[in-house]
């Protein structure tokens, strides 16, 4: 899949265990079941959400500024960002307890960590119990792919108390993506959580309308930062997915864990992850 080169995406979709995920605005896209960080695709004994929301109704608020957004992550808050096409919002703040909330559901549900920072990836690497040609692909699927990937963690090994969010039964999810007009931002906390912008049992929001209209008040949603993205966030051009999710594997074998923007384009599986083990 081709991007802009004025975007530096780094993806967004993270997952939880009672949503769906699929092609925003494509009645016949499959539904997918969200990532969780166990060997099957949804969670079992996990705390039942508080259901779905309602649906959206018209929008009777204004998108955040750049600085507006900056003052709600510093000071705790939940805020929705922007992707550009093909890419679904998501919803991002310094504590995984801000973003389930914003979401509506289990405060204590995991979320991925958002691997932007290159000293964030540095610091997690002796965790991953990958060799060294794995933690290079991890590196790659998150840096240049722009994907959310699930990594194998080391028996005993010793994690910064803020991965705690990101893992769980021996696996850790990460979110890679990142978009240019965004990083200001993001610079600012090196320690970031990020989901899927959806509310319990809705798709993730598609385009700042739907966010404004999905999410509460107490929740900004970043304007889209230029005119062309405006024009394209208001008509999309193109059905949004979230981003594709893989998982890596001690032997370093990519597996698809969840079908998304970036594999979309490929009529099997095994082509995108072929590309992927190969680097072409």
């Amino acid at each position: 899949m081709t991007y802009s080169p004025r975007y530096d995406i780094t993806t967004y979709g993270t997952t939880t265990y009672d949503e769906t995920q699929s092609a925003a605005g494509d009645p016949r896209a499959p539904q997918f079941p969200e990532p969780c960080m166990t060997a099957n695709s949804r969670e079992t004994g996990t705390r039942p959400g508080p259901g779905p929301s309602p649906g959206p109704g018209p929008v009777t608020r204004a998108p955040a500024t750049l600085g507006q957004a900056r003052d709600v992550l510093a000071a705790g808050g939940a805020v929705v960002l922007p992707n550009p096409a093909p890419l679904t919002h998501v919803v991002t703040a310094t504590g995984a307890t801000a973003v389930n909330r914003a979401k509506g559901r289990p405060a204590d549900q995991p979320v991925a960590l958002w691997a932007h920072d290159p000293e964030t990836l540095r610091v997690l690497e002796p965790v991953w119990d990958l060799g060294p040609d794995g933690r290079a692909l991890a590196r790659r699927l998150l840096s240049e792919e722009h994907l959310t990937v699930l990594l194998p963690l080391r028996a005993g090994a010793r994690r910064p108390h803020w991965t705690g969010p990101a893992a769980k039964d021996g696996w850790m999810l990460l979110f890679g993506a990142r978009w240019q007009p965004v990083r200001p931002l993001l610079e600012d906390h090196p320690v970031l959580y990020v989901s899927s912008a959806n509310r319990t049992g809705r798709p993730p929001a598609a385009t700042t309308d739907e966010a404004l209209t999905m999410f509460p008040a107490a929740v900004p949603v970043l304007a889209a930062p230029h005119p062309e993205d405006a024009r394209e966030d208001a008509r999309p051009s193109v059905p949004r997915r979230a981003t594709t999710t893989v998982r890596l594997h001690p032997d370093g074998r990519p597996t698809l864990h969840r079908p998304g923007a970036q594999d979309a384009p490929y009529a099997r599986p095994e082509e995108y992850l072929d590309r992927l083990r190969t680097g072409a």
